[in-house]
């Protein structure tokens, strides 16, 4: 079984005509294997490790690092964790190894019967969302596939905050929430999907 907490809320806003404030939210994923889910920015190191020891934690005892997509809010401490497996979008590292695995057909990468990997793509076009079986739900953390609650009834916030795909994104938002009964978005807090919530993605598919 397997236990999901944030250890740190994301958000973002704009600061300015030409600045954002951001960062992304923190997941860490205990069970079978530990997971940290999207390590923020690279001045964020002390705000892991200490959240890390109040989970009597330390990055050795990490097995896997996952970055929803590449970009530098998500992927800033990955150097922490030497003794994990590092999957970065589509990418599965350890080291110097790369192990292929085809995202890009729509296969799920199985970590354990109670985490998996599945391609999101539409912010970036090798999003990944790391979907986790709770004790009795299911638990979404899925990067900026949605940047916050907010995005569901502001389309704008998530399509302003930048967009590769909006079709793929807009189609890949409905899927998971059609599929999870709670979302960590990138940047903002976990919220619960409810119906309305599902009835008004799936009317947003463009």
């Amino acid at each position: 079984m397997c236990e999901v907490t944030v250890l740190q809320d994301g958000y973002s806003y704009q600061n300015s005509s030409s600045e954002m404030i951001a960062n992304c939210t923190c997941s860490l994923i205990k069970g079978v294997h530990n997971i940290i889910v999207d390590t923020m920015t690279p001045w964020d190191s002390e705000k892991i490790l200490q959240s890390l020891e109040k989970h009597k934690l330390t990055c050795d005892k990490i097995n896997y690092v996952i970055s929803t997509h590449g970009h530098s809010d998500h992927t800033g401490n990955n150097n922490l964790f030497l003794k994990a497996t590092h999957i970065v979008g589509w990418s599965i590292s350890f080291k110097d190894k790369y192990y292929i695995h085809p995202f890009e057909k729509g296969n799920e990468f199985i970590v354990n019967e109670f985490v998996k990997v599945v391609p999101t793509p539409g912010h970036t076009m090798s999003d990944v969302t790391v979907l986790v079986k709770t004790k009795d739900e299911i638990v979404a953390i899925v990067g900026d596939l949605f940047e916050k609650h907010e995005d569901i009834m502001n389309q704008n916030i998530w399509i302003s905050a930048g967009s590769e795909d909006r079709i793929q994104q807009a189609k890949n938002r409905a899927k998971i929430a059609d599929a999870v009964d709670w979302i960590i978005p990138g940047h903002g807090p976990m919220f619960k999907v409810t119906n309305e919530i599902r009835t008004a993605l799936r009317n947003q598919i463009f």
